[in-house]
């Protein structure tokens, strides 16, 4: 790897992460790409983290503790202020990466238009040791905010983004969300940048059943409901026919959790005013069925 070659930063925030951060790690270090550093947040982990990290002898990793805990999209943001890179890579403590992930993406950023370069990537099933592809239609490439809107591909841990594309959409992440912080960087990122794309996996994303998004989906659907509350008010993204969509779409979702947790006088009213037969259908089923059997039924 050239000298020349543009530094990547890659961000690793931990918060009591031991049992996987070795392998993830390692992932980095055994790159095929060179020209990297790490810049791991400790976000005063309790566990051997710390120990694991600075155990190993390897100058492009940096150790930064957190001054006091905070939640991750904002221990992101701080752990990118100590970056130094071109270009910015997230990978989380209990995931990893294939070996040429950098050099395969990094080459694309020659074009001077594109701000941000993802992947697919492989679910690994923690519990039942299998692995499934994350997608298997092609992903969309350029200007891609339609198709974003439409339906979210892009994994975090495949992210790279050009740090003067970041700096464009200050904060990176919002730090009042705790499960969406990398939804809402990467609309707002689409906007006025194109997005490069491998399709063949890059990474591996665990899941064990501890994963944030699965744990708290009401607390994800009433951040999505912020979001387009907060997001109808930037016209180059609530102008977009898919935008609208997305909002009903977003409240049939809301409607669902509710008849699922016995709030039932909340679905019925929603059913009435969103509009669309399916989002309609769905509502209904989840109203009549036991919720074991609305989630095999409808694949969740």
């Amino acid at each position: 790897m050239s000298s020349s070659s543009p530094l990547v930063s890659v961000i690793m925030n931990c918060y009591n992460g031991e049992k996987y951060l070795r392998k993830a790690i390692d992932s980095v270090i055994t790159q095929t790409y060179t020209n990297w550093e790490i810049i791991f947040w400790d976000n005063q982990s309790t566990d051997g983290s710390a120990n694991i990290f600075n155990k190993i002898d390897n100058n492009r990793l940096k150790y930064f503790y957190a001054p006091f805990h905070s939640t991750l999209y904002s221990a992101r943001n701080h752990a990118i202020k100590k970056s130094k890179g071109d270009f910015i890579a997230f990978l989380d403590v209990d995931d990893y990466w294939i070996s040429t992930k950098l050099e395969l993406q990094v080459s694309l950023f020659t074009d001077k238009k594109i701000g941000l370069v993802y992947s697919n990537f492989f679910w690994k099933n923690e519990i039942k040791g299998l692995n499934y592809i994350a997608h298997k239609k092609k992903l969309p490439s350029g200007f891609v905010l339609d198709d974003i809107l439409k339906g979210y591909n892009v994994g975090l841990l495949t992210i790279i983004v050009r740090r003067s594309a970041l700096l464009r959409v200050q904060p990176p992440f919002n730090s009042k969300y705790n499960i969406i912080g990398d939804y809402d960087m990467t609309t707002r990122l689409a906007v006025d940048w194109k997005f490069g794309v491998i399709q063949t996996p890059t990474a591996y994303c665990r899941w064990h059943g501890g994963n944030l998004q699965i744990i708290e989906q009401g607390r994800q659907i009433h951040e999505l409901c912020e979001w387009i509350a907060l997001s109808s008010k930037n016209y180059k993204i609530s102008q977009n026919k898919e935008f609208v969509k997305l909002g009903s779409n977003i409240k049939r979702m809301k409607s669902v959790y509710e008849a699922q947790n016995g709030n039932y006088l909340y679905s019925i009213k929603s059913f009435f005013k969103i509009p669309g037969l399916k989002n309609k259908l769905k509502i209904i089923t989840a109203i009549i069925l036991p919720k074991a059997i609305f989630n095999k039924i409808t694949g969740r």
